[in-house]
């Protein structure tokens, strides 16, 4: 969803329904500024009725252009803060971070120091490194995007596309080890039906992006985001750009019922995935729905359909750090990305 802030224009995932975009779940601005967050468990040692995770976000994309913004957003933000939360943030003049935010006070690790972020990145899932750590949770997630990171990081695979099509897709468990693709069943028909709980991608999983961000000295409206609206394992990528004002792709903002129309198809899907609803069903995913020797796996369908995406999108993107994309282009790619989504999205 596109929103005039108060100084900066910004795109970003917000619940369905949520026209006036009071909670923003991660998004990033025409000046190069970017957030997320992932829930942290161990920081506060009491619980808020209220949480102002979505609403600081949101505050933060329209009036924040730096690192330094956002903390003196955070630091003149009335207490309690009402959140337990990490935010990573980016700006255009290379900054990078992560805020591990209580209700009181929050500690910042920066990216950018070789002892705090030695291999130049840095992982959060739901604990903090400055919390109590006897209550940590995500660790077995945490555990597996490590391995994947650092694997990455050695075959020099760091770039927007691999972490925004192998993050939320990964399927190997931190802890067990085990990757739910090396047993294939023959088609879709075989039942197979396996645990699926603390995984990277979750059965609540419901949106994903991986900011692009830009060089110092160049513009910070040639920003990228290569965004899930829905399920990572159910709906396609699809590179999302905030240079031209009012251009976005109609399958991926909300309909007349506030709902996105990749969302809707991205549920309609997960339903296959997970069919059980009684007791701990949804902890419990039907592996065969997902992929197969057959190849009509979901998951196999979703990744053929946006290989086209994926291949145009990196010629947008190019074209966007060129500064040779016209408005006219950008709108004709997203034009073909909707008919083109539209019509293979169908099985």
């Amino acid at each position: 969803m596109e929103v005039q802030g108060d100084i900066y224009r910004y795109i970003g995932i917000v619940n369905a329904g949520d026209s006036l975009a009071k909670n923003v779940w991660g998004g990033f601005n025409e000046s190069g500024f970017a957030i997320i967050n992932t829930a942290n468990y161990n920081l506060n040692s009491k619980s808020m009725k209220k949480e102002n995770e979505g609403k600081i976000m949101a505050r933060a994309l329209a009036i924040c252009a730096s690192l330094k913004d956002f903390e003196t957003l955070l630091d003149t933000l009335p207490r309690p803060l009402c959140v337990n939360t990490n935010f990573g943030v980016i700006d255009a003049q290379g900054g990078c971070a992560y805020y591990e935010t209580g209700h009181e006070t929050y500690k910042k690790y920066d990216v950018n120091d070789p002892h705090v972020a030695p291999d130049g990145y840095l992982i959060r899932t739901n604990f903090g490194f400055s919390g109590n750590r006897s209550k940590d949770q995500g660790s077995e997630r945490y555990m597996a995007i490590s391995s994947l990171m650092k694997e990455a990081h050695r075959k020099h695979r760091l770039d927007p596309v691999f972490l925004g099509t192998h993050v939320p897709r990964h399927l190997v468990h931190g802890m067990t080890r085990t990757c739910l693709t090396d047993k294939i069943p023959r088609s879709e028909k075989d039942t197979l039906m396996a645990p699926f709980r603390d995984y990277i991608p979750r059965y609540i999983t419901a949106s994903c992006m991986t900011v692009q961000g830009v060089k110092k000295g160049e513009p910070g409206h040639h920003a990228i985001a290569w965004t899930y609206v829905g399920h990572p394992l159910t709906t396609a990528l699809l590179p999302i750009a905030i240079q031209v004002p009012g251009c976005l792709p109609q399958t991926f903002i909300p309909g007349q019922k506030g709902k996105a129309w990749m969302a809707e198809k991205g549920l309609e899907l997960k339903k296959r995935l997970f069919p059980y609803d009684v007791s701990n069903g949804h902890d419990y995913i039907n592996v065969a729905q997902l992929v197969n020797k057959k190849h009509t796996g979901i998951l196999q369908r979703v990744e053929m359909i946006e290989k086209d995406i994926i291949s145009r999108g990196c010629q947008l993107a190019d074209s966007i750090h060129e500064g040779t994309l016209t408005p006219a282009q950008l709108q004709e790619f997203y034009h073909w990305a909707d008919r083109h989504l539209k019509a293979e999205f169908n099985f």
